[in-house]
């Protein structure tokens, strides 16, 4: 039975981690790279960076950031935002990073998620998904959140497996800062239906949470932000609660 992970993400704007609510209100939350390395200390099994703004000179200030974490990490990390070739990754990778994340311009341009499955294998290329609950189903939206789609994410997720996703990062809007608990319906259904890991992402606010969406949603692993910033629950905390809970998780 392969172990539950627990990996933190950071979101980075102009080098700096930050956070909001539902995608909204972004505050500071500190240096990537220090914050990268104390949860590698703590017992994280991964960490995510996703640069958040799109700018045009993104990729230079992401490869050198890139370089920096890997300096300072020793745990695999994934690194995502504004990715839209086989030359991108390339050159993510050449700094240091484990795997990479696509989103928007995967849902552009699907082909993308085959070539770059040839290129580098599929256990390299993560799916990033963001997807709104709304008219009694989930929704994929675009452009960190602000563009909305007629594709829901169940059938978008399936396509991208078949296309060489090896993983598929599932954030929920709705729950996303809430602190409410993850969504558990959606992770359910790509969990039990895609035969690849889902990350379960956006609304961790407790330990329970946790036990819920590896238990309940089978998901395959469970990513937040906000509670491992502000110190409001410490990895090592939640993996002994787990592991008490009968969570297979990794020490």
């Amino acid at each position: 039975m392969l172990t539950k992970r627990i990996i933190p993400c950071l979101d980075i704007k102009d080098g700096r981690t930050v956070k909001g609510v539902n995608f909204e209100n972004i505050r500071d939350a500190g240096d990537p790279i220090e914050l990268g390395a104390l949860y590698a200390q703590q017992g994280a099994d991964e960490l995510v960076f996703l640069d958040i703004t799109a700018t045009n000179e993104r990729r230079k200030t992401l490869s050198d950031l890139v370089s920096r974490i890997a300096r300072h990490v020793n745990i695999p990390f994934t690194v995502g935002g504004g990715i839209a070739s086989v030359e991108d990754v390339n050159i993510l990778l050449q700094s240091g990073a484990d795997k990479i994340s696509v989103n928007t311009s995967a849902f552009k341009r699907p082909e993308l998620l085959d070539e770059l499955s040839r290129e580098f294998g599929s256990q390299c290329v993560v799916l990033a998904i963001d997807t709104r609950f709304e008219n009694d189903d989930w929704y994929v939206y675009l452009n960190g959140g602000r563009v909305k789609t007629a594709i829901k994410a169940y059938d978008w997720a399936k396509e991208a497996v078949n296309r060489g996703a090896g993983e598929i990062l599932l954030t929920s809007m709705n729950n996303d800062g809430t602190k409410k608990g993850f969504a558990l319906d959606i992770t359910a259904l790509l969990s039990q239906n895609l035969n690849v890991p889902v990350i379960a992402s956006g609304g961790a606010g407790t330990m329970e949470h946790f036990v819920e969406v590896f238990d309940k949603a089978q998901a395959d692993a469970a990513l937040a932000a906000s509670i491992f910033h502000y110190k409001e629950i410490e990895i090592p905390a939640l993996k002994t609660y787990l592991y008490h809970k009968g969570v297979n998780i990794r020490f």
